[in-house]
């Protein structure tokens, strides 16, 4: 296939296409090619994850070994593992990608698919190996952090890959992704200073709905591909419109669900705050998303995210000074 024009690539495409956003120019150096399959972009909110999993466990402490340790757990869940979950969902979507993005590097013909297998490879033995790597210097009896690391490479497979391509399923497809960006990354973080309880596990996982939103609002700039190609996003399912509405109410109603558990739970000055970070994530929604999100999808996570991690950080803190991560018996059997 032959290099397409990439409309955007005059107006500061070569970082865009570096971060693997939409709308970046192309490049011949084999190395910043394989950067762009990675998607750097979407390393952060795995990063952020395992810092909220460490201020969740209560026990994280300024040393230079847990330092090292959080990094190397950062290192695990963003570049390797995540960006091991881009470049196969990047190799099973070449097809929609040639609709959508057709200068990116798979369908670009920019790189060989037998160098973009050798790349998941790589990616997926290397977060292991940290993953390993960390089991043991926290001294765990069972593999925590290799386990947590298999089962969300599973998921990334089965998100891309057929036979079950979760992606397909609009609903099921986005939560495994929200689940992918929030409640894995937070445990593993939680898991390695601390320990992981059920109620802490099933907590995130609810926090994940919310991160559902998110990834409805990564559907609106692939819609096109989607429609043709069958796969039933959201966005296609319900129309552009409603599936902007959907998107919001999930972003902000599981956010509200964790003010009502702060509350609960007797960490009111965190519930005031997070009511705070919510406010201008609806201002934005109505200035952005709601009004045109194919046009305005980058904006909107630009602008409102930022309110949403931060959330979750004051959250994060809430739960690691709360009853909620005592050592009882029901922790979770890793």
């Amino acid at each position: 296939m032959t290099n397409s024009p990439n409309p955007e690539a005059t107006s500061g495409g070569g970082a865009r296409q570096l971060l693997g956003m939409k709308g970046a120019s192309g490049t011949s150096n084999i190395w910043k090619i394989r950067l762009q399959l990675m998607k750097p972009v979407t390393w952060i909110p795995l990063i952020w994850g395992v810092l909220c999993g460490a201020a969740a466990s209560g026990n994280f402490h300024w040393t230079f070994s847990e330092v090292g340790a959080s990094i190397a757990c950062m290192l695990m869940s963003g570049p390797l593992l995540a960006g091991y979950t881009q470049t196969i969902n990047d190799y099973y979507d070449r097809e929609i990608d040639a609709i959508n993005e057709p200068y990116r590097p798979i369908p670009s013909g920019a790189i060989p698919l037998g160098q973009v297998k050798l790349q998941i490879i790589v990616l997926l033995l290397a977060g292991l190996a940290v993953a390993w790597g960390l089991d043991r210097w926290a001294g765990h009896e069972r593999p925590v952090l290799l386990l947590l690391a298999l089962f969300g490479s599973l998921v990334s497979y089965i998100y891309s890959a057929p036979p079950l391509k979760l992606k397909q399923n609009g609903w099921l497809g986005n939560y495994a992704l929200g689940a992918s960006y929030i409640a894995l990354p937070w445990w593993a973080g939680q898991a390695l200073f601390g320990q992981l309880t059920w109620t802490t596990a099933l907590l995130t996982l609810a926090y994940s709905l919310a991160g559902l939103g998110i990834a409805v609002v990564n559907d609106f700039k692939s819609v096109e591909g989607d429609r043709a190609l069958g796969l039933q996003s959201l966005p296609v399912v319900f129309g552009v419109r409603r599936a902007s509405w959907i998107s919001a109410a999930m972003i902000d109603g599981f956010q509200l669900m964790m003010v009502a558990v702060l509350i609960a739970i007797g960490q009111h000055f965190a519930a005031v705050l997070l009511v705070l970070l919510i406010v201008p994530q609806i201002t934005f929604q109505d200035i952005w998303l709601l009004r045109d999100p194919v046009a305005f999808d980058v904006k909107y996570q630009a602008s409102a995210q930022p309110f949403l991690v931060l959330g979750m950080l004051v959250t994060a803190i809430a739960f690691g000074h709360s009853q909620l991560t005592a050592l009882t018996p029901s922790a979770l059997p890793l």
